[in-house]
């Protein structure tokens, strides 16, 4: 049945002769806005998406009304409305029309059909396991290596936008969609703070910007990895409450030769104004695409009413305050110290 899934090679040859995996990506894209209407409307309603750009001092957040997205924004994540429904990732239960390219044995690659990016894809694991990235992130960061001549690789924790806390899954989309893809030099220049530099790796803590975050930077993967290791033991030291993991969202990249990973600590999954009734609400649940500076409102009233205060505002609910950004800091600066010596 699963073979089933697999576009047929010769279909998409027409959209690209190149064999890399970032160009067959790409041409099935194209392949499946022109074989599947859902597809195809949703990238369609890409050309009516509004947007509107708020400037910071060193940054911007862009705002963008995109009514496709409403499904994800408003997903119900809760345990009985999780178990309630059909695991909409899994091969079996996917659209007929929908084609994967699987990537080595762990994985899927999708065009997704409610697209934030002009190319979005979701990138499920095969086997219908939870959404965790301890375990997974060398495949995350395979991933960013064999298609980041095009995309960026994202990742939403399950209680930060994964709107399928129940089956391990990424998502990529376009290069320098995300204000934070050209920012990210100035950001390092001008609000970091230097945890760890050698020849292999570099780790750097960010702050000043709304969201405060970490920053590893290697062309050794395994160095890399142990980097985001100790990340990821530190940010657990102060969320022993999850019932997953510690609360974060990645971006990950492959650029120069060399990986990058950003990693954005939470607070809480959804903000205050989530919940409130009537003019008062805002459907707006920031995941990674957010916290990378591109907030999506599917609601166009939502999109009328948001101000730069209130962004602020979202973003001071669902980022790590600058306290626990400075205990982050100290405590991985403590950590790196102690393994170098």
């Amino acid at each position: 049945m699963l073979n089933k899934v697999f576009v047929d090679e010769k279909s998409i040859d027409k959209y690209s002769d190149s064999k890399t995996l970032a160009d067959r990506t790409r041409a099935l894209l194209k392949y499946q806005i022109e074989t599947w209407e859902l597809a195809r409307q949703g990238y369609n309603l890409l050309d009516s998406v509004e947007v509107k750009i708020f400037e910071f001092d060193d940054f911007e957040i862009k705002v963008q009304f995109n009514p496709g997205r409403i499904v994800s924004s408003s997903a119900k994540v809760d345990k009985d409305s999780i178990s309630a429904r059909p695991c909409f990732l899994c091969y079996k239960n996917l659209p007929e029309e929908q084609k994967a390219i699987p990537y080595f044995r762990d994985y899927l690659i999708l065009a997704n059909p409610y697209p934030i990016f002009p190319e979005h894809f979701t990138i499920p694991k095969i086997d219908h396991v939870k959404q965790q990235i301890e375990g997974n992130i060398e495949g995350m960061l395979n991933l960013s290596y064999d298609i980041g001549k095009y995309y960026t690789v994202f990742y939403n924790g399950p209680q930060c936008g994964a709107s399928a806390p129940d089956h391990m899954h990424f998502q990529a989309g376009l290069k320098n969609f995300m204000p934070i893809d050209t920012e990210y030099k100035k950001l390092i220049s001008d609000n970091s703070d230097i945890l760890q530099e050698t020849d292999e790796v570099r780790i750097w803590g960010v702050k000043n910007n709304l969201r405060r975050f970490f920053i590893i930077e290697s062309s050794n993967k395994k160095k890399l990895i142990k980097g985001f290791r100790k990340i990821y033991d530190v940010l657990h030291s102060l969320n022993a409450h999850s019932e997953t993991e510690p609360m974060m969202n990645i971006l990950s990249y492959y650029d120069d030769k060399k990986w990058k990973l950003i990693i954005f600590p939470r607070t809480k999954h959804r903000p205050d104004h989530f919940f409130r009734e009537g003019d008062k609400n805002i459907l707006l649940s920031p995941a990674a695409v957010d916290f990378g500076g591109v907030c999506i409102t599917p609601r166009e009233q939502d999109f009328n009413k948001l101000t730069k205060d209130i962004l602020i505002e979202i973003f001071r609910q669902v980022s790590i305050p600058e306290e626990i950004y400075e205990y982050y800091n100290k405590t991985l600066m403590r950590e790196i110290s102690s393994s170098q010596s």
